[in-house]
């Protein structure tokens, strides 16, 4: 049987996954899991959507923050969210939930 791999679009709703102590050194943001015992440096621009995921919000939206916040644009902006997050959830640190209709 195969296990169906959850890929991520823009307009899926994510959020943090419960259990990870997130703190900052030297201004990387550092998240250490308590399930898998791993640490993970996030990053600037990691952390900054890490904050951003602490409730839930959809890739779109998360997108259209960023955006204001960084000089960068949508299209990349979109591949660099969606990768990161992608990496999150397959370290079991991303909880996604439903399709939200625009």
């Amino acid at each position: 049987m195969m296990i169906k791999k959850q890929t991520i679009s823009l307009s899926k709703l994510i959020v943090q996954g419960k259990g990870n102590i997130v703190s900052d050194m030297d201004g990387e943001r550092v998240m250490l899991s308590i399930y898998n015992g791993k640490y993970y440096n996030l990053g600037e621009m990691g952390g900054a959507i890490w904050d951003h995921i602490e409730k839930p919000v959809s890739v779109i939206q998360l997108v259209t923050r960023l955006m204001s916040e960084y000089e960068v644009e949508q299209s990349e902006c979109e591949e660099q969210v969606i990768s990161f997050l992608e990496t999150l959830l397959e370290e079991g640190l991303l909880e996604i939930g439903e399709e939200v209709s625009s």
